[in-house]
């Protein structure tokens, strides 16, 4: 079997029947899509001291991830959701990093200790700061959330890969990459995404 014999929805459809060669082969198509992403976070890695077999390893749950739950319904092409599923694999695993080395610098002090019972820093609890407010900040994210999915009801299938990507931080090239499309064509959605969105937003 090979790759290029087969398009993502036959794969899916064959990985779905438990052949497991189908699994394998789907991997080898989007392992480009894996390598991107890792590198996008090669900075962070060695900041953390991480080696590239941990990021790896924590890609290809992702890629499982992905794969367990990807839905052929939605507007998103297996290559995005890959990439999205792996990125958030990588993203988890950095803040996990990051919550434990703060706890360890901030417990030592009685302002910024997280009371179990409280969730939050007494520091946060105390300060007039609304960005510190943990309710605000649910609201903001449930807004930009219900934003998000407003802009992509007014794009099309492929502006909808291009726009789920771009809000993941991924670069031109690298959408570029994903989707195998030239950098221009990328350029050429992304300025149409902008005045898709801009009109949505002022409606």
């Amino acid at each position: 079997m090979d790759y290029k014999d087969y398009n993502d929805e036959e794969l899916y459809m064959l990985i779905c029947e438990n052949e497991e060669s189908a699994k394998e082969i789907l991997f080898k198509k989007y392992k480009h899509v894996i390598d991107i992403t890792i590198k996008k976070y090669a900075y962070s890695a060695k900041k953390y001291g991480l080696d590239y077999k941990e990021l790896y390893s924590e890609a290809l749950i992702g890629f499982t991830d992905a794969i367990n739950n990807y839905d052929s319904t939605k507007n998103a092409g297996l290559n995005t959701f890959i990439t999205l599923c792996v990125n958030s694999r990588l993203q988890k695993l950095f803040q996990h990093i990051k919550t434990d080395k703060s706890k360890v610098n901030n417990d030592t002090y009685s302002l910024d200790h997280v009371y179990d019972e409280f969730g939050v820093a007494l520091s946060d609890v105390l300060s007039d700061n609304h960005k510190n407010d943990p309710l605000t900040n649910m609201l903001e994210d449930e807004k930009k959330q219900e934003l998000e999915e407003r802009i992509k009801k007014g794009l099309s299938g492929f502006e909808c890969q291009v726009f789920e990507l771009m809000i993941n931080d991924f670069s031109y090239n690298e959408i570029a990459k994903i989707l195998e499309k030239t950098p221009k064509q990328i350029d050429n959605t992304i300025q149409r995404l902008k005045t898709k969105v801009k009109k949505i937003i002022e409606e």
